[in-house]
């Protein structure tokens, strides 16, 4: 019987500068799979039409990235209960009868990035500072808090984004002002940077180190530069740091899994690939 060639991509515009084709098209080759994944650029008032693509065309699903993550929800078919929760959508699975199903795998695949890092942490060792509020501090607020951290200070420029993070995610969420940012950092288990600050083309993080205990793990999710101006100064001072790419890398696997039935791993040869297209 002839092998079914299956295609999946990354819908986002723009999105020339996505490195989940190199991610998923190495898992492929990896196990010599008939499959491919490629660039999906879709406008925003083209987003209903792309959608019923992904169904008339038979393609295994697809990632999704901005500015589509929230506004391809009501398109689905089904939302796993977690990207509800989440209110966003990063991947959508097509399944045999044709129905798609919207998934967000970022909170799984930051978690699963911290472990990595620091197979012995607990999000339960102490109260956690996170800068921003938009969908990357959403993802991991809320998968945070279900692994039992006590408390969460979250700070953002604007701090009517984070009330109303914190008013939906409950008491455990403290909103505190920008201006307090540097003090909030006393006594925490881990600190957390979801803004743009200190990614390639932006200024740096602007934030003082001196209260942060030397035993506090610091995390940006930012994977370009791998090393920002934040993670170069938490290491100097001797803390422990984790980039961006390892919650980029182990969000896809949950989809490369889904899409092609193959669950793949994440090795220095991956990461030595990937690091090349930076």
């Amino acid at each position: 019987m002839e092998k079914t060639f299956k295609f999946a991509g990354v819908m986002g515009w723009p999105v020339a500068h996505s490195r989940s084709p190199a991610i998923h098209n190495f898992w492929v080759r990896e196990h010599g799979l008939q499959a491919a994944y490629g660039l999906f650029p879709v406008q925003p008032g083209a987003l209903e039409d792309a959608v019923r693509g992904i169904r008339a065309l038979g393609i295994a699903g697809c990632n999704v990235t901005i500015p589509h993550k929230v506004a391809i929800m009501p398109l689905l078919d089904r939302i796993d209960p977690l990207a509800r929760r989440m209110g966003a959508v990063n991947t959508v699975v097509a399944d045999a009868d044709g129905t798609l199903g919207g998934y967000n795998f970022d909170g799984y695949g930051y978690i699963q990035c911290l472990r990595d890092a620091k197979p012995d942490w607990s999000a339960a060792a102490g109260p956690v500072t996170v800068l921003g509020a938009g969908g990357a501090a959403r993802a991991v607020v809320l998968s945070l808090l279900d692994e039992g951290a006590p408390r969460i200070r979250l700070i953002n420029r604007t701090r009517g984004k984070a009330e109303a993070m914190a008013a939906e995610f409950g008491p455990k969420v403290e909103v505190h002002d920008w201006s307090e940012r540097h003090e909030a950092l006393a006594d925490v288990a881990l600190l957390v940077n979801t803004t743009n600050q200190g990614m390639h083309g932006h200024a740096p993080l602007d934030l003082r180190l001196d209260r942060l205990p030397r035993t506090a793990l610091v995390s940006d999710v930012i994977y370009i530069p791998l090393e920002t101006p934040l993670l170069a100064a938490a290491r100097e001072r001797g803390n422990p740091t984790v980039n961006g790419l390892g919650m980029l890398l182990n969000q896809a696997r949950r989809g490369f899994e889904l899409w092609f039935g193959v669950q793949p791993r994440i090795t220095d040869e991956l990461r030595a690939a990937l690091a090349a297209t930076f």
